[in-house]
């Protein structure tokens, strides 16, 4: 015989089941938004990094530089080694003795590997150095201002002139006073007009007084200019006002000085701008386009327009190659009875 439970039993399973079932579902709702907390925690935590985090690394920056270049005195002929600009010349936010400029000239005690003993003056054992440049300084401030204080050399003396120009146009006065030339932040692209060719025209004038300066002959490695931004224009996330054309213009300004240096055979480019891409605001941003994952690193100062001691590993490192590709040709070629007579006479 089968017996039936009754009404009572019944009743009474169902009022133990049912605080039973509301704790499962408290505790499910509870494990949810827990789970959900940590979801919007950790997708906090990621955007503050990926957007914010400037890691600065470790070790060797930039490229390679081939030893064998150092390996033989290249002149006994005096050189001068003169530096002309801005800051990134004059070394702001560089260690002590850890400028590019210092760094050309010589090494400090603490020098990669990869670098001890690769130097100017390991090469150029009549080297003289000289730099005049200034922090802060415009196109504009050089031509009138640092060009007025260079003397002529007598006509043995080479110069080798390392320019960092041009930034300081481009961002100055960071949004504090109304675009113009020679302080153009926040310059829409339409509305710098003519400035590009005055840019042009201050260059120029620089390479005029650098071969009054030096009869005997000389060489310009110019740099053009990095862009923090990686190429992007979001000034806004380095702490800085909304420039949505900062890019564009900055790409007229280093498309002056490229079109500077090919006109002349006596100007080198340092390109700069391409060895620091990737190394700006976004370095760590493993999908933006510029990203370098061999070294997500960020080579700028605290003031984001001048570089950190990597940075300024880096600058020197381009600066060493360029040089050492050209300078032994363009001093042997000086130092010949026909070079002298055509340096004289130009």
């Amino acid at each position: 015989m089968t017996v039936q439970p009754s009404d009572d039993s019944v009743s009474a399973s169902s009022n133990i089941a049912r605080p039973q079932l509301r704790l499962r579902l408290r505790g499910g709702r509870t494990a949810m938004l827990i789970a959900a907390g940590l979801v919007i925690v950790t997708a906090a935590v990621a955007w503050k990094y990926f957007v914010y985090s400037r890691p600065v690394g470790t070790g060797p920056a930039g490229p390679t530089v081939d030893r064998r270049a150092f390996a033989e005195e290249w002149s006994t002929r005096p050189v001068v080694l003169l530096g002309l600009g801005d800051s990134v010349t004059q070394g702001l936010g560089a260690s002590p003795g850890k400028s590019y400029f210092q760094r050309l000239v010589k090494n400090p005690p603490d020098e990669f590997v990869d670098l001890r003993e690769i130097n100017l003056a390991h090469v150029l054992p009549n080297l003289e150095s000289l730099n005049i440049s200034i922090s802060g300084m415009t196109s504009i401030e050089c031509v009138d201002h640092q060009l007025p204080k260079l003397e002529p050399y007598p006509p043995e003396v080479f110069g080798a002139v390392v320019i960092t120009v041009g930034g300081n146009d481009v961002v100055h006065n960071y949004g504090r006073t109304p675009p113009r030339e020679g302080a153009m932040y926040g310059a829409a692209l339409e509305q710098i007009g003519e400035w590009p060719q005055h840019f042009n025209e201050r260059l120029e004038t620089i390479a005029t007084r650098v071969r009054e300066t030096f009869p005997g002959g000389s060489h310009i490695f110019i740099a053009d200019i990095y862009d923090p931004t990686d190429g992007d224009s979001d000034t806004q996330y380095a702490g800085l006002p909304a420039w949505p054309d900062g890019s564009a213009v900055l790409n007229v300004w280093n498309d002056v000085i490229r079109a500077f240096a090919e006109r002349h055979d006596d100007i080198s480019l340092i390109e700069m701008r391409t060895a620091f891409l990737g190394h700006g605001i976004h370095c760590v941003q493993f999908w933006h386009h510029a990203y370098r994952s061999d070294d997500p690193t960020y080579w700028y100062w605290d003031n984001l327009e001048d570089p950190n001691d990597r940075g300024y590993d880096a600058i020197r490192r381009l600066f060493l190659n360029e040089i050492a590709r050209v300078l032994p040709g363009r001093l042997a070629e000086r130092s010949s009875p026909v070079g002298q007579l055509q340096s004289l006479t130009r």
